[in-house]
This record gives structure tokens, sequence and C-alpha cells, in this order.
């Protein structure tokens, strides 16, 4: 039994809507990129209400890596990981302060040949909310 011409064709865009609404959802929950200077900026939220920011940039042969972590709360520690092409560059606790409820962590590492990728992992001590970050420059 053949199926009539219509419910192909009110099938088809529907499914074409349900293919780019697939294709915008990875940019969504990575937050805007920019490049500036040949430096990466991208944020965006945690698993709880926390956001995260980071960025990236090429500094006298070095790369500079600045990562944020704002929950709008002072007194929240949490422990965090900062990765550099898969390899643990530092790890380390913060605890936010005000006036914003947030901390920073800067580092700079080396460059190495090719892109650079950056993973900064944060999980609150108490809460239990994590924040990951990546970038690539």
């Amino acid at each position: 039994m053949s199926r009539p011409e219509g419910v192909v064709m009110k099938k088809t865009p529907a499914i074409a809507a349900v293919l780019l609404i697939a294709a915008a959802v990875p940019t969504i929950g990575a937050g805007a990129a920019h490049a500036g200077d040949r430096g990466v900026i991208r944020h965006g939220s945690c698993s709880g209400s926390t956001d995260w920011k980071m960025k990236a940039k090429p500094d006298n042969g070095r790369i500079e890596v600045e990562s944020e972590i704002d929950s709008n709360r002072n007194g929240q520690t949490w422990a965090w990981t900062l990765q550099h092409d898969g390899d643990v560059a530092a790890h380390g606790r913060s605890t936010t302060r005000g006036p914003s409820g947030s901390f920073e962590v800067s580092r700079r590492t080396g460059n190495s040949a090719g892109s650079d990728s950056f993973t900064f992992r944060a999980e609150n001590a108490r809460s239990g909310e994590v924040c990951v970050a990546r970038v690539r420059l």
C-alpha cells in the first residue's frame, strides 16, 4: 500500500526544521567565541546557575589562558583543573569573592605546534555543580 503524496510533503518541512535545530544546538551551550588579536573568548553556563568565561591568547611565544567562574555568591569553594591538549597544566582550589561572587584563574602555558586546546573544569565542593569550559587557539 503506498502513501498519499500529501503525507510525505507534510513530513519534509518538519524533518528539515528538526535537522536545522539539531545543527544549532552545539553552538548554543558553548557560548559565543570571539577572535581578537588572534585570541579567543568563550562563555557559557554551568550545570546550575553559575556562569563561566574563558579566554586564550598568544603572549610572547606562550599562551595566556584566563578562566572565570561567576556564581554571584561569595564564599563558595571550587576545585578546578586546567588541561592543555589533554594534559593537566594546573589544578587547585579557589573561593568566590566579592564584589561579584567570582574567582579567576590565569596561567601562561607553552605554545605547541598547530592548534592548542584548553579545558577548564571546576566543581563546587558543596553543591556538586560542574562547569566545563573549552577553547581552541
